[in-house]
């Protein structure tokens, strides 16, 4: 298997990177509007609000929580998910300045 040579990239543009991956897909996009609608909350309410079945949201809060946008803790069997509130700043913070780096200046197509 290949590498990836993020490491030949920034720490910036690798975060950067690694926050489009966890917002890549529809499922992870509902599942943080869940968490910010609620400010908490147990996976299995989660899964109740989607049509998804158990495992296939552990895999997405799985790849939420490894891009830090989400936190979790263990309560019983059972884990509390929420929103990472500074990571969460961060992320903002690097997809704004990011996006705002492109001004018009002229058309090009």
């Amino acid at each position: 298997m290949g590498t990836t040579k993020s490491e030949e990239f920034t720490v910036k543009d690798n975060k950067i990177a690694a926050y489009a991956k966890a917002l890549a897909h529809p499922a992870r996009i509902a599942i943080l509007k869940i968490l910010i609608k609620k400010q908490a909350c147990i996976c299995g309410d989660i899964v109740d609000e989607l049509p998804l079945s158990q495992s296939t949201v552990s895999q997405h809060l799985k790849e939420l929580k490894e891009a830090g946008l989400i936190k979790g803790d263990i309560d019983g069997t059972k884990v509390c998910y929420c929103i990472d509130e500074k990571e969460w700043k961060n992320a903002k913070t690097y997809l704004s300045t990011f996006f705002d780096e492109y001004t018009i200046k002229n058309k090009c197509c």
